[in-house]
């Protein structure tokens, strides 16, 4: 289902009958209409809440519409303004959309007038803010899948199709390379907020200076260097969902604002006297153990107690390989060319399965890029694989101490079976022996 989000739009004039005729006509299913009879009406209402655009009549008895215009453009750095002048006041305006106005609009109007800039000025405000969460959104699958048949992957599917329609925040844990990013878009795409921003951060890449100023925003003058007023993370997530891949590396100052947002849904940009209300959705991951970190003193306790509503734990690929060829063929799939398709040899698969994994889905996307990269008439083979792949799948067959000669015969006439997809004359041949010799040893092995 897609979400319109209502337009909305502040008008700012001491004109009641101004005021009472714009909330009429304006006001419908596309847009909300609040107004404010006095500039210092005006601040209060935009301290405490979010406008997309404000139609601003140059001339209050307490202030003046071009002195407000900064002051709005601090407190909502993506509004657009529209002022509403005289004629003797155009150069005014003309200053004014100098100084970050969006247009003016010259009484007597009409409203036909006024709704047209109204939307074109919506229009502007969408494409900034598209541009401004491009930088912290990523392209995912419509709805992405957590590939596997496992038992473990299947309980996973199943609670985040329980999960998903839901606003409490979700805990996802599990080793680096796991894939708790591919679960929390997973989840976002399956809720109702799927058509809103999915923002996401790496907490671990954030520099400690940085945290607070990068989640919840400052205002021009905060410190040295904010040169203008900056939206945090969370206003970006507004009506969305914001996910924190890492939580463990925030600062314990940071954590507890954090736990404040949660609790409240309201957040204090830096340098800002007010509180704002906010609607977002949060996710977590962390490769960490909270629960030990918590005993520490590394992590905030009532922060974990807040953010472990509903825990999801992704095992590692070790414990799940009998989803490795599922996977391998997603990845084939993904990354391969349509024209024409790569496939692993069976000895391919045969490592693929023996080896631990250590970096997880990441690492096993990475050995099947390479792969395709390297792949030679359409067919993946062991020279296209990582050293340590083919190291570890040889160790694991030739362990000469623990197993008897016979053993190893029966282990190496079945790889070289498996390399020339059953083909006894090539196999005899790679072997060095005789088709009947290569048949008895076959039936003496129950490999035939």
């Amino acid at each position: 289902m897609v979400v319109f989000n209502p337009i909305r739009i502040l008008v700012v004039d001491d004109e009641e009958s101004i005021r009472r005729l714009m909330e009429k006509e304006l006001n419908s299913m596309r847009r909300n209409v609040c107004s404010a009879d006095s500039a210092r009406h005006a601040l209060e209402l935009i301290e405490r809440q979010q406008f997309d655009v404000i139609v601003l009549d140059i001339r209050l008895p307490d202030g003046d519409g071009i002195d407000l215009l900064e002051k709005f453009k601090q407190a909502i750095p993506d509004v657009e303004v529209i002022l509403i002048t005289g004629y003797g006041n155009v150069e005014n305006a003309v200053e004014a959309m100098k100084l970050g106005a969006y247009d003016y609009i010259t009484k007597p109007f009409t409203l036909d007038r006024v709704e047209l800039v109204v939307e074109k000025a919506y229009q502007r405000v969408c494409l900034q803010r598209q541009n401004r969460l491009l930088r912290h959104t990523q392209t995912y699958h419509p709805l992405p899948q957590f590939v596997g048949r496992s038992s473990g992957v299947e309980h996973i599917q199943y609670l985040i199709e329980k999960v998903a329609p839901t606003n409490v925040p979700v805990l996802i844990t599990g080793e680096s390379g796991a894939g708790k990013d591919v679960i929390a878009s997973a989840i976002h795409y399956r809720s109702q907020r799927a058509e809103q921003p999915l923002i996401i951060k790496n907490c671990g890449t954030l520099q400690k200076e940085l945290m607070r100023s990068e989640l919840f925003g400052y205002c021009k003058g905060a410190f040295t260097g904010a040169n203008e007023t900056n939206d945090g993370l969370i206003t970006l997530a507004h009506e969305g969902t914001l996910f924190l891949d890492e939580i463990g590396e925030l600062p314990l100052e940071v954590q507890a604002a954090l736990l404040r947002v949660l609790e409240t849904q309201t957040y204090r940009r830096i340098g800002d006297k007010y509180e704002r209300q906010v609607d977002v959705r949060f996710l977590f991951a962390t490769n960490r153990n909270l629960v030990e970190e918590a005993r520490i003193g590394n992590f905030h306790e009532a922060l974990y107690h807040r953010l472990n509503v509903f825990q999801i734990n992704i095992p590692p690929l070790r414990e799940r390989k009998e989803d490795i060829p599922l996977l391998v063929e997603y990845f084939l799939g993904l990354l391969g060319s349509g024209a024409c398709p790569c496939r692993v040899s069976k000895s391919v698969m045969q490592c693929l399965m023996n080896y631990a994994w250590p970096g997880n889905v990441r690492e096993l996307r990475n050995v099947i890029e390479r792969g395709i990269i390297l792949a030679e008439n359409g067919i993946i083979s062991e020279s296209a694989l990582p050293r340590e792949l083919t190291q570890q799948s040889d160790s694991a067959t030739t362990d000469v101490p623990l197993i008897p000669l016979t053993e190893l015969e029966k282990r190496h006439i079945r790889r070289v079976m498996e390399w020339v997809d059953g083909n006894r004359s090539q196999a005899a041949g790679i072997l060095g022996i005789g088709r009947k010799t290569l048949y008895r040893k076959l039936k003496e092995y129950e490999l035939a």
